[in-house]
């Protein structure tokens, strides 16, 4: 299968507005890498990004994967682009 790159942003005040919403992100997030569609996932350190690697059929189905995280539903992530990518080694 093809795999995706995500770069999105957080929303500001990030650290408390994710709080309520981070534990079932956070089993989300498990539940995709155990069925083998997310390889990794996080922040950039100065928590302004999201960073994230899919491995899926195609686009739309990473963009509902994303569309369907309790970050992208509840704003904490507020804008999102997702690439193909080719691994190359």
């Amino acid at each position: 299968m093809p795999k995706y790159v995500l770069w999105g942003t957080y929303c500001d005040d990030v650290l408390e507005k994710r709080a309520p919403h981070r534990q079932a992100h956070l089993d989300r997030l498990a539940e995709l890498k155990q069925a083998g569609l997310l390889l990794t996932l996080g922040p950039t350190k100065d928590l302004t990004k999201v960073f994230g690697v899919y491995e899926a059929a195609d686009e739309a189905a990473v963009r509902q994967l994303i569309e369907d995280d309790p970050y992208w539903q509840q704003g904490i992530w507020t804008a999102y682009d997702v690439k193909e990518w080719i691994q190359a080694f």
